[in-house]
């Protein structure tokens, strides 16, 4: 594999994408025509020689998907620090912010914005 692009977000997403649609080809059969060309597709660009192009369409993928991934991290994060945090939204600019429990009523002032309000935690 020296010289070799290899492994990506995007190589991961097409291959968990073949592997979905090849379970579903069991029961409907002519989606095995989509997963051919994913797998192959797949595999070329993990061959291929040609770094900026596959780094040009792995950043292209994560733009695209930026929003997706970050409401999934922001989930998994909520349920990590749920015993030690509490996760609130800037009644003014929507901002995320993420505060203690247990401190009682609070003053929050967003460090986006700099707007204070006051909430209980």
């Amino acid at each position: 594999m020296y010289g070799r692009y290899g492994v990506d977000q995007l190589g991961n997403f097409l291959f968990i994408l073949y592997i979905i649609l090849a379970v579903i080809s069991f029961v409907y059969p002519p989606v095995i025509f989509i997963c051919y060309p994913i797998i192959i597709y797949t595999l070329f660009r993990m061959f291929s020689k040609q770094y900026y192009k596959r780094r040009a369409e792995n950043d292209w993928y994560l733009q695209k998907t930026a929003g997706i991934r970050k409401f999934f991290k922001r989930q998994q994060n909520k349920w990590k620090y749920r015993k030690t945090h509490k996760y609130l939204k800037c009644p003014h600019c929507h901002q995320y912010l993420r505060v203690p429990r247990g401190k009682g009523e609070i003053t929050v002032t967003c460090p986006s914005c700099h707007q204070q309000f006051d909430q209980r935690t």
